[in-house]
């Protein structure tokens, strides 16, 4: 059974405790690694102005920035970056899975009745074509 390795437990750690809960149960059939939970001001600011990819939101106003974190990134192990440049012959599988894995999330979240919302479709409706970010590590409770 996967387990989560000493860097994503330290990140899942600064989480609310529905996240914890939520890949506590999706680590146990999806391997996965958990690249953010908290993000301080630097590394939030650092983020926004060098990766614009990871984050379009300044520090404080990402989930990321509350104590405990309210949002989490989170990608399937082993990590494979869709790359069309560089491996175009695999990019739609790649994107395919980090896809998979948003499912799968989702749906556990789902089952577990935790609220949560997937950067791969930050409005909820199912239409992955009318958002501007995709941000497939993304997961944030839904707090309001």
């Amino acid at each position: 059974m996967p387990r989560f390795g000493n860097k994503s437990q330290r990140n899942l750690d600064t989480c609310h405790p529905d996240l914890q809960s939520l890949f506590i149960e999706v680590v146990r059939w999806f391997d996965c690694s958990i690249l953010y939970g908290f993000r301080d001001e630097d590394l939030q600011n650092k983020l926004y102005n060098s990766v614009p990819e990871v984050t379009n939101a300044k520090w404080p106003d990402s989930t990321h920035n509350a104590i405990p974190s309210d949002g989490i990134d989170a990608v399937p192990y082993p990590i494979i970056w869709p790359d069309k440049r560089n491996r175009p012959e695999t990019f739609v599988k790649d994107m395919g899975r980090f896809y998979m894995f948003d499912g799968f999330v989702l749906a556990t979240a789902q089952q577990m009745g935790i609220e949560i919302i997937s950067g791969s479709d930050w409005d909820r409706d199912f239409d992955l074509l009318d958002q501007r970010f995709d941000d497939l590590a993304h997961f944030q409770r839904v707090t309001s």
